[in-house]
C-alpha cells in the first residue's frame, strides 16, 4: 500500500485538504496506473505555528514537503531512475496545483523504501512473496 504524507503548516493546509487529498492521489495512479488508486493511504499533517523550524528559527512560512513511502524493491528495478523521477515530478506538481507555482522550488519530496520483511499489517509481519 502506497502511503503519502504532507507536512505543511496548519494555517497553510485549513480548507485544502480535499484537493490535496485528490492530487496526491491522482499523482500515484499517474505514475502507477490506476490499480493502485484503492491502496492509496494519504495522510495530511498540519504543523502548527512555532513548531517548524529552519536553522533554529521558526519558520513563519515553509513549503509542503511530501515523504512517499513504498516497498524497498522499486529502487532495484531496472526502470528504478525513471519511476524516482516521475513520482518526484508528479508530486511536486500535486502540491503546486493546491498550494500555487511560487512553492514549487522549495517543495521537498522524500522517497522511501520500506523492506517488506520489517512491516506489518493486523498484528502479523508481511510477507516479501
Amino acid at each position: 500500500m502506497p502511503h503519502v504524507t504532507l507536512h505543511v503548516l496548519e494555517t497553510d493546509l485549513a480548507g485544502r485538504e480535499a484537493g490535496l487529498i485528490r492530487e496526491l492521489t491522482d499523482a500515484v495512479v499517474s505514475v502507477y496506473g490506476e490499480w493502485a488508486r484503492p491502496s492509496v493511504d494519504v495522510r495530511l499533517i498540519g504543523i502548527p505555528a512555532g513548531r517548524w523550524a529552519r536553522g533554529g528559527v521558526p519558520v513563519a512560512s515553509a513549503a509542503p514537503s511530501v515523504t512517499f513511502g513504498m516497498r524497498e524493491e522499486v529502487f532495484a528495478r531496472p526502470d528504478a531512475a525513471g519511476v524516482v523521477a516521475r513520482l518526484v515530478s508528479a508530486f511536486t506538481d500535486a502540491v503546486t496545483a493546491v498550494f500555487g507555482d511560487d512553492c514549487r522550488d522549495e517543495v521537498l519530496v522524500e522517497l522511501v523504501g520500506q523492506p517488506t520483511s520489517r512491516s506489518g499489517l493486523g498484528g502479523e509481519v508481511i510477507s516479501g512473496g
